[in-house]
């Protein structure tokens, strides 16, 4: 499972450690992932991402994972969120179909 955020694609970054005397070593930035289930209104059931927690944020902000999904472009998802917002768009598109 690769440290990357399915929603706003924040991966891992690198730099140096730097010591008082100056001593340059590597390390790695890690984002701040959590596995996050968030409820799903047109699917009905709880949807699991792996999310950092700006991308957490994000998504509240705008109104829950379905507005979210719905009101971004695809050009700047992620391919995992383009999974559940295709599973959103067949399952709204149903909906509406028998109703």
């Amino acid at each position: 499972m690769s440290r990357r955020c399915e929603i706003t694609g924040k991966g891992v970054l690198a730099g140096n450690n730097v010591s008082h005397a100056n001593n340059k070593t590597r390390r790695r930035f890690l984002p701040n992932l959590q596995e996050s289930s968030m409820l799903s209104d047109i699917l009905g059931v709880s949807v699991t991402m792996r999310l950092s927690t700006r991308g957490i944020r994000t998504v509240e902000h705008n109104g829950g994972i379905d507005a979210f999904l719905l009101s971004t472009p695809n050009r700047r998802l992620p391919e995992a969120a383009q999974v559940v917002k295709r599973r959103i768009l067949r399952a709204q598109a149903k909906r509406q179909a028998s109703a």
